[in-house]
């Protein structure tokens, strides 16, 4: 008798496990894992968000070199746009995944931290930590992009490629580029929102999403700053239609997106749930 209760005890734990493990967690708990998540980055030495964010510019100009190699060598199609756009996704997987610092990301994450405690602290570590990753991705993006405009690596059609998205990328008028950044920050918060839950599909979930922002034609600052570069230590494009017409405008995009819009948001319908 004693054993058939264990049994059941044993049997009903599991079943537990089992829903608990299946069941979606609840905004408050999500909320939760991106503010703890927010308090450690807000921790980390300076030294290795430097190197950090300096990878992580260096490393999602895989995404444009994705795009173009795709580009490239895909025939003619109509269809060809669809599927070049998925290159664009490959940059922020490796960074994502790699857990390296991408500006965009800490458009939520360490903004959660401040709207718990928005005191003078909090915001000053926000502001350096903004600060740094955003210096360090950048300067990632122009030494990769430097490697490319004279490394040699790239062939005639995949550079050409290369020049035509970059182009494209950086010649849209400003408040173009502005508005178009708005939707790419939301979509990368969203990411970011949704990778606590994801589970197993954490790759599908960054694939899809950034494959909508390339495939929108949105704007991403750090992914657009190795196109920027690019151009820029060719002579192909002055220093200050880079920095006015194109990363300021996307910049300012990208924030409002994911802070101003998404982040609020997201806050307001947890607000009376979190102390």
């Amino acid at each position: 008798m004693a054993e058939q209760k264990n049994d059941d005890l044993i049997k009903q734990e599991k079943e537990k496990e089992a829903i608990e493990e299946a069941a979606a967690l609840s905004p408050r708990l999500i909320f939760e894992s991106i503010r703890r998540n927010g308090e450690e980055e807000l921790e980390r030495p300076k030294t290795a968000l430097w190197f950090s964010g300096m990878a992580a510019g260096m490393l999602i100009s895989f995404s444009v070199l994705a795009e173009a190699l795709l580009r490239a060598h895909l025939p003619e199609a109509e269809w060809r746009y669809i599927i070049e756009n998925f290159g664009y996704s490959l940059g922020f997987v490796l960074v994502i995944l790699g857990r390296l610092q991408l500006f965009t990301e800490n458009t939520i994450t360490t903004v959660v931290p401040v709207m718990l405690d928005p005191c003078k602290h909090t915001i000053s570590r926000t502001a350096i930590l903004w600060s740094t990753v955003l210096a360090a991705n950048v300067i990632g993006a122009f030494a990769v992009g430097t490697f490319f405009a004279f490394g040699g690596v790239l062939s005639d059609p995949v550079a050409t490629a290369f020049t035509d998205l970059s182009r494209h990328a950086t010649g849209i008028p400003a408040f173009e580029g502005f508005m178009r950044g708005i939707p790419a920050g939301v979509l990368i918060a969203a990411i970011v929102w949704m990778l606590p839950s994801a589970k197993q599909n954490e790759m599908g979930v960054i694939v899809i999403f950034t494959w909508l922002i390339a495939l929108g034609d949105f704007t991403h600052v750090i992914a657009g700053s190795v196109e920027m570069a690019y151009l820029v230590v060719q002579g192909q494009l002055g220093i200050s239609p880079a920095a006015f017409g194109f990363f300021l405008p996307v910049l300012l995009g990208n924030i409002m997106g994911g802070t101003l819009i998404f982040t609020v948001l997201t806050y307001a319908q947890v607000m009376p749930e979190v102390e």
